[in-house]
């Protein structure tokens, strides 16, 4: 028996409530907890997302150099055209994170913090080559 009973990824961000708004309604979940520094998310699936609040959160820099890649989050998606829409219509915004020439099987984004996210697509529609 395992003695975790659950894992919550936690992103610290100067204002928990207003990225909790963006979460919520981009990946349909309901807030399961909440206080003055923290909110705390739940996914239909079951997937736990809490936002901390940190006034001197700074958001990391990927895909530079700098300041990079500290963590990020990756969501599985059938329709990566309708993910986007909804991602930007919520203040997110898209990252060039490289070639983008081609079909892209995942895309990557920050949420209004500045936090990465990658969305892929949960099934290819093409055979990988090589």
């Amino acid at each position: 028996m395992s003695l975790v009973t659950a894992g919550v990824v936690v992103l610290d961000c100067a204002e928990p409530e207003k990225l909790a708004q963006f979460y919520k309604e981009l990946l349909a979940a309901e807030e399961v907890g909440a206080h003055v520094n923290r909110v705390e998310l739940r996914a239909a699936d079951g997937f736990r997302l809490a936002l901390r609040r940190d006034v001197n959160a700074t958001a990391p820099s990927w895909p530079r150099p700098e300041n990079s890649l500290q963590a990020h989050l990756e969501f599985v998606v059938d329709d990566l055209d309708a993910v986007e829409r909804l991602v930007v219509s919520l203040g997110g915004r898209p990252m060039e994170t490289g070639d983008a020439s081609g079909p892209t099987e995942e895309r990557g984004y920050a949420d209004p913090a500045g936090h990465s996210f990658v969305v892929r697509r949960g099934t290819p529609t093409a055979p990988k080559q090589g």
